[in-house]
């Protein structure tokens, strides 16, 4: 057996392990806020969207609902700022990616891991060129170092006069190219300092810490 495919099972058997651990745990704080969802808005507590997985295979990626249950037809697939379609209730669990929770049992059904690369939706994935199709080749996961990077990406895009043009030509870019890098270098070791990094991240109640990317045209 190669030592990459023994640290991939190492890797695989740990993200189960603490995923099936998280919900057990976390199941009383499930109960509670799909409850809130459901008392405040009218709808389903779990949102499920399609994002593109492993080798380019679709899935349905588990979250919280943190929108009306109409928010697609009513705007576009980016969040910005104050988004109007984003519940009271949401407005909070989004703000500490509460609404993410649920990602685990994706991690259980195999189709996330806990850290790589965050899973676009295919409208953005059909952008990529074909060095930023590597980022397929990793099963998307929970969190990666472009969310800690981003934290405050809904206010950053809220700054921009066309918030999808910033992110397509500007954001999603530099995220895959953080994801590249990392990546290339991961270990267990280093996934375990992303989780741990999330967390810190997700316990500042600013949002510091996001930049809008210098482009290759301002480089010097």
């Amino acid at each position: 057996m190669s030592m990459e495919l023994e640290a991939m099972m190492v890797r695989r058997a740990f993200d189960m392990t603490a995923a099936a651990l998280g919900l057990v745990v976390l199941s009383p704080l499930f109960l509670v806020l799909a409850l809130l969802i459901r008392s405040t808005s009218p709808g389903p507590a779990f949102f499920r969207q399609e994002r593109v997985g492993l080798h380019g295979r679709p899935f349905r990626m588990f979250k919280f609902r943190s929108m009306r249950h109409d928010a697609e037809a009513h705007g576009g697939q980016l969040t910005v700022g104050a988004d109007p379609r984003v519940t009271r209730v949401g407005s909070v669990i989004r703000r500490y990616k509460l609404d993410e929770l649920p990602q685990l049992i994706n991690v259980l059904r195999g189709e996330m891991a806990l850290v790589g690369p965050r899973p676009e939706v295919p409208r953005y994935v059909a952008l990529y060129d074909e060095r930023q199709r590597q980022v397929l080749e990793m099963r998307p996961g929970v969190t990666d170092p472009a969310s800690i990077v981003y934290r405050g990406e809904s206010e950053l895009l809220a700054s921009s006069s066309d918030a999808e043009a910033t992110y397509v030509n500007s954001i999603m870019p530099h995220k895959l190219e953080l994801n590249l890098e990392y990546l290339a270098r991961r270990t267990l070791v280093s996934d375990i300092g992303i989780l741990f990094a999330t967390v810190a991240k997700l316990a500042k109640r600013d949002a510091d810490g996001f930049f809008l990317p210098v482009t290759k045209q301002q480089r010097t």
